[in-house]
C-alpha cells in the first residue's frame, strides 16, 4: 500500500492544506481512538498524550485532534510545546495508550506535522499507518462515535516538562557534572526552549542561550541545528567550550567544538562509538547510520573494529535496524542520535550531554574528539518538484547516474532520493574533488528539475 497520509517521519504539509487540514486532522484523531478502542490490552480509562512544539498552528491541530480522540471515547492530557523525545518517555512513563506529537521538524513555521508514538514509547509501526490512512481516507467513522457518558474528557498536565528534565539528566554519568563549562545552546526558538536549558543549567554548566524567544512564527528561523552559524559565532565570541543547537522540536542537534568548527552527527556518532567500544559498552561493535552518512565514518569504525549498517533515511528507520539486533548507538548526518539505553527516539539533549560526558572523561577538547574523523568531500543540492514518479521510469535517468558513478570510479558515490517530507529530490554526490563532485550534483539536479515539473 503506497502512503498517501505518512512520509517518512510521520505526517507533514503546510498548515490548512492537506492532509494538515482540520478535517483531516480531526479523522487522524478519530482513527487512532478508534484502534485504541479496539485493543483489548488498552487502560479502562484509554488515555494519549499530546505535545507540540512553538508554531502558531499549533493550537489548531492540538483542538482537532483532541476533539478526535474524544469523540471516540479517548482522554487525552495536554503537555504544551515539550521535545519529541520527551513525549515518546512520557507516553512510556505515564502509561499512556499513545503519545502524539504535534510538529513539522525543521521545517519553517508554516508547516506542520503529526508524528505519533505507541505505549512502548516508540514511533508507531507503517503497518499502525496503514490502518490509520484506510480509517481516514476511506472510512465513514460516524456510526463508530462514543455515546453519551463514554465520551473522552481532557485535562492539561503541569508537572511534565520537569519529569523529561529528570529523565535527560539520567543519561549523564552521576560521577560528573558540566561545573567549568561554558555552553552556547541555540534552541531554535523551538518545543526546547524551556527544558533544554534547565538541563545544562541544573548539571552546573554557564549557559548562554540563543532562540529562546518564540512567538509562534520563528521557529527554525535562521536559527537552529539547520543554521548553526550564529552558534558557532557565539562560541568563538564568548570563548565557550561547546556549542549545542537543536532543531525545532528537539530532537536533533548540531554541536560545535570551541573554535567554533562544525560537529555534525556523522562526528557525534563517531566520538560516541570509539568512547562506548573502548568501554565495552558498544552490544556486537556495531552501529547504525543511514545512507546519508559520510564515507569517512565507514572508514574509520572499520579502523577500530567498529561495524556500520546502513538503513534507509529516516530516524525511525535507524530505530527499527537497532531494536531488531540489539544495537544501541545509531543515527544521521542530521544530528538525530539515538541512545536507545536513554530514549526510544532521536534527542538532541541527549546526544550533546553523552559528547560532554566523554570530554569530561577523557578530558580532552571537543576540537581534539572532533578531528579523529576527516570527511570525504560530499555535496547535496536539493531540487524542488512537482511530480514524483519512479526515478528509473524517467528517460535518460539511469544512463545519467551511470555516467556519474563511472566518473567517480570508486572513490565516490551518489545517491539520488525523494524527500519524505517536502516536494524535493535530494541529490547527494561524494568523492575525494569537491569541484567535480559539485558539478556532478548540479547536473543530476538540473536534470530531474526539467523532468519532473
Amino acid at each position: 500500500m503506497s502512503k498517501r497520509l505518512f512520509g517518512t517521519d510521520g505526517i507533514r504539509a503546510t498548515a490548512n492544506s492537506f492532509p494538515m487540514t482540520p478535517t483531516i486532522i480531526m479523522k487522524v484523531g478519530q482513527a487512532l481512538g478508534h484502534l485504541i478502542m479496539k485493543d483489548p490490552s488498552r487502560n479502562n480509562h484509554p488515555k494519549v498524550l499530546i505535545g507540540k512544539d512553538t508554531r502558531l498552528s499549533g493550537y489548531m491541530v492540538e483542538q482537532a485532534l483532541t476533539s478526535g480522540l474524544n469523540s471516540m471515547g479517548v482522554y487525552v492530557q495536554l503537555v504544551g510545546p515539550l521535545p519529541t523525545p520527551g513525549i515518546g518517555f512520557l507516553a512510556r512513563n505515564m502509561r499512556a495508550d499513545a503519545g502524539i506529537v504535534i510538529s513539522a521538524s525543521h521545517n519553517p513555521f508554516h508547516d506542520n506535522g503529526i508524528k505519533i508514538f505507541g505505549s512502548d514509547g516508540f514511533k508507531i509501526s507503517s503497518q499502525l499507518e496503514d490502518k490509520i490512512e484506510e480509517l481516514v481516507l476511506d472510512t465513514d467513522m460516524d456510526s463508530l462515535l462514543a455515546e453519551g457518558a463514554q465520551i473522552g474528557r481532557t485535562k492539561r498536565i503541569e508537572d511534565a516538562a520537569g519529569r523529561y528534565i529528570v529523565d535527560i539528566k539520567n543519561a549523564f554519568p552521576l560521577q560528573h557534572t558540566l561545573d567549568g563549562m561554558r555552553i552556547v545552546l541555540d534552541c531554535a526558538h523551538g518545543a526546547g526552549y524551556k527544558v533544554a536549558p534547565a538541563v545544562f543549567e541544573e548539571l552546573g554548566a554557564e549557559v548562554i542561550i540563543l532562540g529562546n524567544k518564540p512567538n509562534g512564527f520563528n521557529v527554525n528561523d535562521k536559527s537552529g541545528a539547520l543554521y548553526p552559524v550564529q552558534m558557532t559565532e557565539a562560541v568563538v565570541k564568548y570563548r565557550a567550550d561547546v556549542g549545542v543547537s537543536l532543531d525545532g522540536d528537539a530532537d536533533r542537534v548540531i554541536m560545535a567544538d570551541e573554535e567554533g568548527r562544525i560537529v555534525n552527527g556523522d562526528h557525534i556518532l563517531a566520538i560516541s562509538a570509539l568512547y562506548l567500544k573502548e568501554q565495552d559498552r558498544l552490544p556486537k561493535n556495531t552501529i547504525v547510520a543511514t545512507h546519508m552518512s559520510n564515507f569517512a565514518l565507514d572508514v574509520l569504525m572499520n579502523e577500530n573494529g567498529i561495524q556500520v549498517v546502513r538503513t534507509d533515511v529516516g530516524d525511525k528507520n535507524v530505530v527499527e535496524e537497532m531494536r531488531k539486533y540489539g544495537y544501541t548507538l545509531g543515527g544521521e548526518q542530521s544530528g538525530h542520535i539515538i541512545f536507545l539505553e536513554h530514549s526510544t527516539t532521536g534527542d538532541g539533549c541527549v546526544a550533546a550531554l553523552n559528547v560532554l560526558a566523554v570530554m569530561k572523561a577523557t578530558g580532552k577538547k571537543l576540537s581534539v574528539l572532533n578531528d579523529v574523523m576527516k570527511e570525504v568531500p560530499q555535496i547535496l543540492i536539493n531540487a524542488r518538484v512537482k511530480n514524483r514518479i519512479d526515478l528509473n521510469q524517467i528517460e535518460g535517468y539511469v544512463e545519467l547516474k551511470s555516467s556519474i558513478e563511472k566518473k567517480l570510479k570508486k572513490e565516490g558515490r551518489i545517491l539520488v532520493r525523494y524527500s519524505g517530507t517536502e516536494n524535493l529530490v535530494r541529490v547527494l554526490v561524494e568523492g575525494p574533488d569537491k569541484k567535480k563532485i559539485t558539478d556532478y550534483a548540479q547536473e543530476m539536479a538540473s536534470f530531474l528539475e526539467k523532468q519532473l515539473n
